[in-house]
């Protein structure tokens, strides 16, 4: 049997180059983001003394949404997404650095508003490609760790920018705005020298208005047709409403309510986003001591009573305190959404997928920022405490409406079941697969499709099919085999174990999945426990029919990717198991394909009887 190893430390992702230089890159833009956020929030309330004009400044931000935010999302999943990272930058650069030159006095206003339009236009498209490049160069693992340290250094970074923001406007109102067009030249510096994996890299394909309204209704009907992101948009709803009031009344209830200086404000704005940043880096360690719903659950419902409080609050200096737990609440739940998106979006549809949610969204905020205004006709403790409440209803959607929630005694489940590894049944023997099996096979894993039929015969050359009973064990941690998996249906659960009898790398694997690669082509050790969770089907392949698919290009992308993130999964708790075996095989799987090695194209899937 053998030894479980301890899990990696939660900072083993800034082993990843990739994710260190972007996390540095969203650290210092944020910093300068933030302060022109605020700066320039702070200069239109202290010229027109409006809450009216101080949502407008936040929502000419979000209107471009409207125009370019779907579109954007087509090109992110057409384009090179490092390209559209970089020239975002460089675009924002220059649009925050002509404030200072364009926005003089009180006269420039509405400049200073179109400067915010375009600047939140070139956003759009930077937004979708920063999100859907993530999931390819942090492995599945990496993922929730990588948000929530994405999350630290952007709301981090904020605290910074916005306790900066307030000192530095009071000086030069000017200042803000040249430091941000620095940061982002600094942002650009960081992501030029990330090497994105080949298969993360969109083809660049001919566009047109066809084509973009086909791929738009794509990703609307994805975003709708999967339930859990259906059910984030349907719950998330609420929450942006709540968001879009609860940002633009934040400054009139701290000056006008609480009659705090501008500092005080710029301190209770930065003060929030330590809390988000200590939560955050709680959840690098702990996200997966719990089903992502019952993080956003609690989230959000915390986030609702302490506002209710915070539209209460007797001084700016107990406010303070109420809204710093708020900011550490909110970690949670932003972190949680955005794992569960993107470990759900299939990797072709990220950009637009994002876009959609991100339109919606901004849709919302733009709601809730207009209905600030009527803090200029009440009382704003009075729309502090609705926006809060309306929060807490959202928090509550979260934890009933279906499709979003894995359930707890679900997940509680899939714990115990991997705890009944050890002494579990195995597999029983199965029978030859047939071409039957195969097709069957197609229709939810497509990229074998492409396979001619002499491959298909190939494919089936010693391959079983088998049932697993619920509670069976259909790979033991530690066992030694040469053969790989494909789900033709049910359910399994996989998991690494601890010492401390934990699991880590909960996963679940369903139809069209397959696992079993790492031993099948290398004759390691298996890695993991996988359990079926329910009845299911299998096709089980021997190691030389894996290495054969490796010569078709579809099957050699797929399988490459997961051997990356497998082995990068891995890598930490398997050591010394790892470097007991041939070298040369693990490089050829981390290896990518030069131009000579290029496999030749697969002849054309012909039909099987």
């Amino acid at each position: 049997m053998s030894q479980a190893t301890a899990a990696p430390s939660m900072f083993s992702v800034f082993r990843n180059r990739r994710f260190a230089l972007m996390w540095t890159a969203q650290l210092v833009s944020t910093i300068g983001s933030s302060l022109t956020d605020l700066a320039a929030a702070i200069f239109v309330f202290n010229v027109t003394h409006s809450a009216l004009n101080v949502g407008i400044t936040l929502m000419v931000t979000a209107i471009p949404t409207l125009f370019v935010g779907l579109f954007a999302g087509v090109f992110v999943d057409r384009f090179d997404r490092k390209r559209i990272l970089q020239a975002s930058d460089l675009l924002r650069g220059l649009l925050v650095l002509s404030i200072p030159f364009l926005v003089v006095d009180s006269q420039n206003i509405a400049m200073l508003y179109v400067i915010l339009f375009l600047a939140a236009v070139v956003r759009q498209f930077f937004d979708p490609a920063w999100e859907s490049i993530l999931p390819e160069i942090a492995s599945e693992e990496e993922l929730a760790r990588a948000n929530s340290f994405l999350s630290i250094s952007s709301f981090g970074s904020t605290a910074v920018g916005f306790a900066a923001a307030g000192f530095l406007t009071g000086i030069n109102p000017h200042v803000p705005f040249i430091i941000d067009a620095a940061t982002f030249l600094f942002s650009l510096l960081c992501v030029s020298l990330v090497k994105l994996p080949k298969h993360a890299q969109a083809q660049e394909e001919s566009t047109s208005v066809r084509v973009i309204v086909a791929n738009l209704r794509e990703g609307a009907r994805t975003l709708w047709q999967i339930p859990l992101l259906r059910s984030l948009l349907m719950a998330g709803a609420l929450v942006n409403l709540s968001f879009g009031l609860w940002n633009v009344l934040l400054l009139p209830m701290a000056i006008r309510a609480l009659n705090a200086t501008e500092a005080e404000y710029g301190l209770q704005e930065g003060l929030t986003s330590v809390g988000f940043a200590v939560a955050a880096l709680l959840m690098a360690k702990f996200l997966d001591r719990l089903p992502e719903v019952e993080w956003m659950t609690v989230s959000i419902v915390g986030m609702g009573i302490f506002g209710v409080l915070y539209g209460l609050s007797p001084t700016i200096q107990i406010a303070i305190v109420i809204v710093m737990i708020t900011g550490f609440l909110n970690a949670p739940f932003g972190i949680a959404r955005r794992t569960l998106m993107q470990r759900t979006i299939p990797r072709a549809m990220r950009g637009r997928v994002f876009s959609a949610f991100f339109v919606t969204r901004d849709v919302l905020f733009l709601i809730g920022m207009a209905g600030a205004g009527l803090a200029d006709l009440f009382d704003v403790r009075i729309l502090v405490v609705v926006a809060s409440i309306v929060l807490i209803g959202a928090g509550v959607l979260h934890a009933v409406l279906p499709g979003l929630r894995r359930p707890t005694a679900e997940w509680r489940r899939a714990l115990q079941l991997l705890g009944t590894a050890p002494h579990a049944p195995t597999l029983a023997e199965g029978r030859a697969a047939t071409m039957l099996d195969f097709d069957r096979l197609t229709d939810v894993l497509p990229e074998l499709g492409s396979l001619a039929m002499t491959r298909r015969t190939s494919f089936l050359n010693g391959a079983t099919f088998h049932r697993a009973d619920h509670g069976m064990a259909v790979i033991k941690r530690g066992d030694t085999s040469s053969s790989a998996f494909f789900v033709l249906g049910g359910r399994a659960v996989a998991g690494v174990p601890e010492e401390s009898g934990n699991y880590r790398a909960l996963s679940s694997m369903g139809p069209g999945d397959f696992f079993g690669e790492i031993a099948a082509i290398t004759g390691s050790p298996r890695t993991a426990n996988v359990i079926a969770e329910d009845d299911m089907e299998l096709i089980q392949v021997p190691g030389t029919t894996v290495k054969a698919l490796l010569e078709v290009p579809t099957m050699e992308q797929l399988i490459q990717s997961k051997l990356r993130e497998r082995l990068t999964r891995t890598a930490d708790a398997d050591l010394v198991r790892l470097a007991g075996l041939n070298q040369g095989d693990l490089r050829d799987l981390r290896r990518r394909r030069r131009p000579g090695n290029t496999p030749a194209a697969e002849p054309a899937a012909t039909a099987s009887s």
